[in-house]
């Protein structure tokens, strides 16, 4: 049997998409693009990537802190104040947090400035006077003995004992803190007042000056 010759039909276009009235209907087939003229600048400046390589461009700045070895007493400084921030702090050492206010405690230091110990140029001008009348055969003076600052904690202590001291300040900053955790609660126990202040290097230049 001869074979069954297929008739040649035309593709049918769909319909062209519904058009609102008063706009255009879209043409047939689609629309070409035309491509950008060619820039005059074109071949002068070329986009590139950066190479940041050895030999390459210059490397954007970072922030390479993680990247310092900090000394031990700063990473010592940052470990304390993370474990103060994790960790229940006893009240034995949470009140050296409780410090003078700041016009408190200028007014303590200008009265500590009054009663600050002899210094060593006017022990000498004192024991020379001595000299001088005991060789010229005065009698000698009887003075009281003069009240000052008392510092160290071996005497501070022996002073708080017999209820001799009259008022305690403490540092803050004590390190290690085990060393002063104990005197408040022996001031309290003997009646003597007692209080803490900020800077342990500020409180010695008023006790050794």
């Amino acid at each position: 049997m001869p074979k069954a010759t297929k008739t040649a039909q035309k593709k049918v276009l769909p319909p062209a998409p519904y058009t609102l009235p008063g706009q255009a209907a879209p043409a047939a087939g689609k629309a070409e693009k035309k491509a950008p003229a060619p820039s005059r600048f074109a071949a002068l400046f070329e986009k590139r990537n950066k190479i940041c390589g050895i030999g390459g461009d210059i490397a954007p700045q970072r922030d390479v802190t993680h990247f310092v070895k900090w000394p031990l007493y700063i990473r010592l400084q940052r470990q304390k104040k993370v474990l103060n921030n994790r960790l229940k702090v006893p009240p034995s050492i949470a009140q050296f947090s409780n410090t003078l206010e700041r016009n408190l405690a200028t007014t303590l230091f200008k009265l500590l400035n009054k009663y600050k110990p002899e210094t060593a140029a006017e022990k000498k001008l004192r024991i020379k006077k001595e000299a001088e009348a005991k060789a010229a055969g005065q009698a000698p003076v009887a003075t009281a003995k003069p009240s000052n600052v008392k510092f160290g904690l071996k005497h501070v202590t022996s002073l708080v004992e017999s209820k001799k001291a009259s008022l305690v300040v403490i540092a803050h900053d004590v390190d290690p803190i085990e060393l002063v955790m104990w005197l408040p609660a022996l001031c309290k126990q003997q009646d003597i007042p007692y209080c803490i202040v900020k800077g342990k290097a500020r409180l010695g230049c008023r006790s050794l000056a």
